[in-house]
């Protein structure tokens, strides 16, 4: 494996995973709850962050160390497992992915004028040209970077835009007003849960880094992605706070659209549609690569016909939505069932790692298990109290 090859899949395996999380819901779920916590959703972040680490670092250790995907590992662990953990991520992708591409819909009608129908359309045409082209993973990377350093560079001049009150936002970051379960549950479900654990672990595999040897590459890969999704969901937090601090109301058939414009006027509402269908086209690319992947690893019948289920699940994606539409509310649940996927996935990696003879003989530090174990039990209890909540 050339050098130059090497750090291309390692900065696209981050950047998959980013912008996999970094889509139309990330951009709902922030708003919405910067709305409705005010500073306070700083606290939010930074607790999203803990545990994402503690997720995150832990899943992309133990499959790089396995040099088996998820479902394989899970399947040696207990038979019949790794098909069921496929079911629940496909599903919680799918439930995303029309989401994303009615966000590439949105964002190009905003941008550009074109109906928001034809824009899911052209949007899924070319997301499933990049799984058809010849060299897909390597046009995979480039795409995840290119776009992904273009939002984080258009949200940073809105949120300068916004002029938050940054002194607030640290002293509530620190000491929050209130806490909502429900949020962390959904922002860490949107940043790690569900496909997006695997997406760049899934991706460091099919680049050929795998193996004991390859655990400190994965754990900075897994650090880089979690970086910049953070950065991109500070910038964001940031510009939404600014624009509510300002006493301007967040239009709750559109948050981000609606924040976006408040804070940068008319230029900042076309920034909205360039941001939004970079965010929903990287996201369709990283949820199909995923989700296909479990397929293909839980299905070994489906290994060579990998390349045509792409375009296959970005299509029933899009009809999925011209059919019945892409309410808000569908994306806050879509991060709410990945939050809830999450203790499971991570309890089934950690409870692998006990039999070195899956990974490589591995065995992670005790601090990093420590970690994994806590984010298990917090969000296993933030599920458990949401899930409650939505029966009550």
């Amino acid at each position: 494996m050339s050098r130059l090859f090497r750090s291309t899949a390692i900065s696209g395996a981050a950047f998959l995973m980013a912008t996999s999380a970094i889509g139309p819901g990330f951009l709902t779920q922030t708003t919405v709850f910067t709305a409705e916590l005010g500073a306070s959703f700083g606290f939010v972040i930074l607790l999203s962050v803990l545990l994402d680490l503690g997720a995150q670092v832990n899943i992309w250790r133990v499959v790089t160390a396995s040099g088996q995907p998820a479902p394989v590992l899970a399947g040696q662990l207990l038979p019949g497992l790794g098909h069921f953990f496929t079911v629940f991520i496909v599903l919680g992708g799918l439930a995303f992915n029309i989401g994303n591409v009615a966000g590439a819909g949105l964002g190009l009608e905003v941008l550009a004028g074109i109906p928001a129908g034809w824009g899911a359309a052209v949007s899924g045409v070319l997301g499933a040209g990049l799984f058809l082209s010849r060299e897909a993973g390597r046009a995979v990377d480039w795409f995840s970077r290119i776009l992904g350093f273009l939002m984080i560079l258009l949200t940073a001049w809105v949120a300068f835009s916004a002029h938050p009150p940054l002194p607030e936002v640290v002293f509530r970051t620190f000491l929050p007003e209130r806490i909502n379960t429900g949020a962390v549950l959904t922002i860490v479900g949107g940043t790690v849960g569900g496909y997006i654990s695997f997406a760049g672990a899934h991706r460091l595999l099919a680049a050929g880094i795998r193996g004991k040897e390859q655990v400190d590459t994965a754990t900075r890969s897994a650090f880089t992605g979690i970086g910049v999704a953070t950065l991109m969901r500070l910038l964001l937090f940031l510009a939404a706070f600014g624009v509510v601090a300002g006493g301007a109301a967040i239009d709750p058939a559109n948050p981000p659209a609606s924040m976006f414009r408040a804070a940068a006027g008319e230029a900042g509402y076309r920034f909205f549609g360039l941001v939004m269908w970079a965010a929903a086209i990287t996201s369709v690319v990283g949820c199909t690569f995923t989700s296909v992947s479990f397929l293909a690893s839980s299905f070994p019948g489906w290994k060579t016909k990998e390349k045509w289920i792409s375009p296959v699940f970005i299509a029933f994606s899009v009809a999925v939505f011209a059919i019945f539409g892409k309410p808000v509310k569908m994306l806050v649940l879509a991060g709410a069932l990945n939050g809830i996927i999450l203790p499971l996935a991570l309890a089934v990696m950690l409870v692998a790692v006990r039999r070195p003879e899956l990974t490589g003989g591995y065995r992670p530090a005790a601090g990093w298990l420590a970690a994994g174990w806590a984010v298990v039990v917090v969000m296993g209890a933030m599920a458990i109290l949401t899930i409650g909540q939505i029966l009550a």
